[in-house]
């Protein structure tokens, strides 16, 4: 899945947004030079490291040699990705590729790209639109993910679950699926408790500072439900900071999510607890497509969850990214 080969990289400016994007195919000036011309609209790479391995993947498979002329843009605002869609649609690309920073407000932008005769597939994200307006959708799902991750959590039968929740950028689908399952636990149990429900947007520092602020305030809680890995490792630093033991044995259940190397050696080495598999490889998905038409209108990426009492070192070679 993962094909390694050198990437040309130039910048080029999306005009009128002030916002930088990335071309990994060289411009060569012909109006047809063979290539197909593809506009790919990500989240900041810097976001996760799930992201920077999906972008990674996009980046590997997504060249010249591999016939593709693909230009990168990239941000976590909604508005800004749609901008930047239309202004690929003026470039005239003949496939747009999306991961929606949010799931709603394309339908527009979508209608301007089918009118121009410009093919869209959704990659890791859906997006609240007609099917019709798009060719296909590469995606995890979300609601899965966090349903798999409360069933496990529920497994540890505790007597009481007071949870410290971290969640991703609001409205977005990893955000809107991971919390849906643990609302509909905590509403359906009475010895389920958020403790506190509060987003960090993906970030570390921003996730220790919510967790620190709860150790500050003296209420108990022993589940820290973090929607990805950087915002499980910014909890456990406060966690550290204040001497409260976590992981296997401890008194906090640590949970992330996306199956980053060094998340699954913290389950390994027994820091945290579980993590749920989130997979970034979709880009050899999306290749067979153009090359080959779509078979189908949504594609599930297969994912797992990790737990920390049967993880192997295999485990991790194998899923960690």
């Amino acid at each position: 899945m993962k094909r390694l080969m050198k990437i040309l990289v130039s910048t080029v400016l999306v005009a009128s947004l002030g916002l930088a994007a990335c071309s990994c195919a060289a411009k060569g000036g012909e109006e047809d030079s063979g290539l197909i011309k593809v506009g790919i609209i990500n989240n900041d790479p810097n976001e996760s490291g799930y992201r920077t391995a999906n972008d990674r993947d996009m980046k590997n498979t997504f060249t010249e040699e591999n016939g593709y002329d693909a230009s990168f843009y990239y941000s976590l605002k909604n508005e800004d990705q749609i901008a930047a869609a239309q202004q690929f649609i003026q470039d005239e690309v003949d496939y747009l590729l999306i991961s929606a920073a949010g799931t709603s407000g394309w339908d527009s932008v979508l209608q301007e790209a089918q009118d121009a005769g410009i093919k869209v597939i959704l990659f890791d994200r859906t997006i609240d639109a007609d099917e019709s307006l798009y060719e296909a959708s590469i995606v995890s799902d979300m609601a899965q993910e966090g349903q798999q991750t409360v069933d496990w959590l529920a497994s540890q039968n505790l007597d009481e679950y007071n949870i410290i929740h971290i969640q991703g950028v609001m409205g977005s689908a990893a955000q809107i699926g991971r919390t849906g399952a643990l609302d509909e636990m905590v509403a359906a149990n009475d010895n389920w408790n958020i403790v506190t429900q509060q987003t960090a947007e993906w970030n570390a520092e921003n996730a220790q500072q919510i967790v620190q602020s709860v150790i500050d305030s003296g209420e108990s809680f022993n589940v820290i439900y973090a929607e990805n890995d950087d915002m499980a490792k910014g909890a456990v630093q406060a966690l550290d900071a204040a001497n409260i033991s976590h992981g296997v044995g401890g008194d906090v259940i640590i949970i992330g999510f996306d199956c980053n190397t060094w998340a699954l050696e913290e389950l390994l080495a027994g820091n945290w607890n579980y993590d749920q598999q989130c997979n970034p490889f979709q880009a050899e998905y999306i290749d067979n497509i153009i090359q080959n038409g779509a078979t189908q209108k949504v594609v599930i990426m297969e994912e797992q969850g990790f737990d920390a009492t049967t993880i192997t070192q295999e485990d991790v070679d194998n899923y960690g990214i």
